[in-house]
């Protein structure tokens, strides 16, 4: 038995997103220890090989995979592999829905409750599911529903030919291979607690003081995404945050909470929207992006169920109102918005086109490191500012008692090779000596500078050293 089989499930190694780690750590215990009675199957590779997915045509697994733009994925299992001509649902195919709440709850008719027992979804069941996506999201838990079709062995037997690439067309009964995709069961709804690491709150307010903004972009719902950003310090006062503003004051219009607003979540699709109405205007009737550059204006900024079109235009807005941007992340939809940013940065552990498309690579995949280097490379220059002053202040000392010699014919007190053990003997280690001074205590509490005003060897320098 191998040293990885031994391990407790928990500890072991798998293969896939957080979100996916969660699951399956969750699950296979469960599976293991026969809680659920026919289930008993031999944890998960047991459970998968009794009830296997439906091949393609081509010998594929017959799936959607997950993407940024759809929010789910969606798999086709045999329920009984032996029975090859079903004539009921239980030995027939099923379809498997897992994603965003508001995508895959929005395909259900039916929800299955307790005793195995299937329900209308109506107006009253819909409030409570939303309530309860709303009260997980709220503690910033990431939320997944889960939603099952059993097909209907008269019409998609086991034979029946799908086609993944045509999954857009199942309203289309009539494209060829069509998914069924509405009238699904929605099974229920599973919360992961995903928490940040415990010194990104820290770094963040180092950020904040240095004169930094931290926007977050993220995939998950504006309720989850709030709760984390509320954790990590990016929102401060999430009751003066935009969407709870209108939630807990009924009279209050959008315009009156916009300007009153501190902070705000702003939700993929609205970013959708409203820059496919600046892109329909004239470019004299409407400044492209104006609105977005109007939200990235606020103090407090958070971009929830993002895509990586919409990412590029929020780097994008950033860039126009004159900001130098940094990105990071680590996967595959990040790499465009980390290549168009002024910086790049790609976690150790991403997607080897994300690490290409960057600049630097995070080998610890820590934010903080991130800010440990803006201290550093502060630093740096600091340091550097010092050594140059000190070496270019004593040139006036030595220069002088050469146009005395020239204007006044005073004896030269110094003569080149006295200059030169100068030079070399009390001028080059105490500059030296400069690069290693440790930071001031305000290095993180200045606004970032200005590179077109704020130079290395600039008039205010050269002045200070020279007179």
């Amino acid at each position: 038995m191998a040293a990885e089989d031994t391990k407790p499930y928990i500890k072991r190694n798998v293969e896939g997103d957080a979100s996916e780690t969660g699951l399956v750590k969750f699950i296979q215990p469960l599976l293991m220890n026969g809680a659920y009675g026919c289930y008993q199957v031999g944890g998960l590779d047991g459970l998968r090989k009794k009830f296997p997915k439906k091949k393609a045509s081509n010998g594929d697994d017959l799936e959607i995979p997950f993407s940024s733009d759809i929010k789910f994925n969606l798999i086709i299992r045999d329920m009984n592999p032996e029975c090859k001509e079903p004539t009921t649902t239980e030995d027939n195919l099923y379809i498997y829905l897992k994603g965003a709440p508001e995508r895959v709850i929005t395909r259900c008719s039916t929800m299955l409750i307790e005793g195995n027992k299937e329900v209308a979804i109506n107006e009253e069941v819909k409030a409570s599911i939303d309530d309860a996506n709303k009260r997980f999201g709220k503690m910033g838990e990431r939320v997944l529903a889960f939603a099952r079709l059993p097909l209907n062995p008269n019409k998609y037997n086991k034979d029946y030919a799908f086609d993944v690439k045509k999954w857009k067309f199942w309203k289309d009964e009539s494209a060829p291979g069509w998914f069924p995709m509405n009238d699904l069961q929605l099974v229920g709804l599973c919360s992961l607690n995903d928490p940040p690491r415990p010194s990104v709150d820290i770094s963040v307010l180092k950020c904040r003081n240095a004169g930094i903004k931290v926007i977050m972009v993220t995939g998950d719902q504006p309720p989850t995404a709030a709760a984390i950003a509320h954790k990590v310090n990016i929102i401060m006062k999430p009751e003066l945050e935009y969407n709870y503003l209108l939630e807990n004051n009924p009279g209050m219009s959008e315009a009156d909470a916009f300007e009153k607003c501190h902070g705000i979540v702003i939700h993929g699709d609205e970013l959708a929207r409203v820059h496919a109405a600046e892109e329909a205007l004239d470019d004299n009737e409407v400044e492209k992006g104006r609105k977005i550059m109007d939200w990235i204006r606020k103090p407090e900024v958070v971009f929830a169920r993002t895509t990586p079109s919409q990412k590029l235009l929020i780097v994008d807005a950033c860039q126009r109102l004159g900001h130098i941007v940094a990105v990071t992340g680590d996967g595959v939809n990040d790499s465009p918005a980390i290549k168009k940013a002024n910086i790049g940065i790609a976690m150790g552990s991403g997607s080897d086109v994300a690490q290409n498309a960057a600049d630097m690579l995070l080998l610890d995949d820590n934010f903080s490191s991130i800010v440990n280097g803006v201290e550093e490379g502060r630093l740096i220059f600091d340091n550097l500012k010092k050594s140059i002053a000190y070496t270019l202040t004593s040139n006036i000392p030595e220069i002088w008692p050469f146009i005395f010699f020239i204007m006044f014919s005073v004896p030269l007190p110094l003569t080149t090779v006295l200059i030169l053990c100068i030079d070399l003997g009390t001028d080059m280690i105490p500059a030296i000596a400069f690069a290693y001074e440790h930071p001031e205590l305000d290095i993180m509490e200045r606004y970032p500078r200005n590179s077109k005003i704020d130079l290395l060897v600039g008039k205010k320098m050269i002045s200070f050293s020279y007179l």
